[in-house]
This record gives C-alpha cells, sequence and structure tokens, in this order.
C-alpha cells in the first residue's frame, strides 16, 4: 500500500472520527445537530432528524472502514466518504444561496456559519478520498512497508486531519475583534 493512500486514510479517518463523535457527544449536541439541518432549509423540517441520524451513521461507518486492513474495505471507505463529502458541499451550497445562517455543526459545536469554506474544504477532501481510493486501487499486492515511512504517513495524515476538524476555530483567531459586542470599557 502507498504511503500517499496510508496518509489519506488517517487524515480522512480523522475527520470523520471527529465530525461522528462531535455530533453526538454532550449534552444536546444531536438535538443540535438536527436543528442546524432543519435551519439550513435543504431538506423539508420534518425530515431533518431522519437526515441526520442517517449522516451519523454513515459518518461512523467510514473512519472504521478507513482503517480496515482489506483494501477493498478502505476503498468502500472513501466511497462513502467521498459520497458524503458531495452531499454536504451541494447542501452547504444550496443553503447559503437560499440566504441561510445557520452554525456548522460539522464537528459538534461552533458558531461559524456555514458559508464557501466550508464547501471548498468539503471538495478538496471529495478530492483526496478519490485520490486514495484511485491509489489503493492502482496498486498491486500490498508488500511489506517500512515502519518509518508508515509512521510519517499516518502522523502526517492525523495532523491534517485535526487540523481540519478545528480549521473554523484557528480562522475565526484571525477574524477582527467586534469591538460593539466586547466588555465595556471605563466610563
Amino acid at each position: 500500500m502507498g504511503y500517499v493512500a496510508l496518509g489519506i486514510r488517517a487524515l480522512l479517518g480523522a475527520v470523520f472520527l471527529a465530525s461522528s463523535i462531535g455530533k453526538v457527544t454532550g449534552r444536546g449536541a444531536f438535538g443540535r445537530f438536527v436543528s442546524s439541518v432543519g435551519d439550513m432549509r435543504v431538506v423539508p423540517r420534518h425530515r431533518a432528524h431522519a437526515v441526520a441520524r442517517t449522516v451519523v451513521c454513515a459518518e461512523f461507518v467510514v473512519w472504521p472502514a478507513l482503517m480496515a486492513p482489506v483494501p477493498a474495505v478502505a476503498v468502500a471507505g472513501f466511497a462513502v466518504a467521498a459520497g458524503l463529502l458531495v452531499a454536504f458541499a451541494a447542501g452547504i451550497a444550496l443553503s447559503t444561496r437560499r440566504g441561510a445562517r445557520t452554525p456548522c455543526r460539522c464537528f459538534g459545536v461552533s458558531a461559524s456559519p456555514l458559508g464557501p469554506r466550508h464547501i471548498v474544504r468539503n471538495l478538496v477532501l471529495t478530492a483526496l478520498a478519490v485520490i486514495g481510493a484511485a491509489t489503493l486501487l492502482g496498486s498491486g499486492p500490498a508488500g511489506p512497508a517500512d515502519p518509518g515511512g508508515a509512521v510519517v504517513a499516518v502522523s502526517g495524515g492525523l495532523l491534517l486531519g485535526a487540523l481540519v476538524a478545528v480549521l473554523d476555530d484557528v480562522l475565526d483567531l484571525f477574524r477582527p475583534v467586534d469591538r460593539a459586542s466586547g466588555p465595556a470599557r471605563g466610563r
């Protein structure tokens, strides 16, 4: 197995692990995700709970599939990941075009409204899923991997996956401070 595929498996695995766990961990996390799905105005509000449940279940399938030692299972994980990511990008694009300003609940709690950066993120991750699947499908029988190369590939993938999961928080650090909503200054 190529180190590229291994690194992409770790990256997407970390992203979908953080995403699935973030949507169900903590008091009211899943309820907030259901509300955000309804607020996106992409599916009828009465279908938001079923759609949210389906999304979380599919996300919980992706990361174990990507970790599987069987290449065919990992390719299936890449395919499910790519399908989800395309659906997410399309849903966000439609939602923002309709003027919805719902917060991104992609990884649990966030105040950042869905927008173009989320579409771009999902499309880049989709491309990586396709590259990862193609790399696995294009490689012959897996030979012994150099342990050092495998550690570098997995570590790099996990680090990038973690960065993707906290990207909104990192970008918020560089957003200008709104002085009107800050603490009152001395009188």
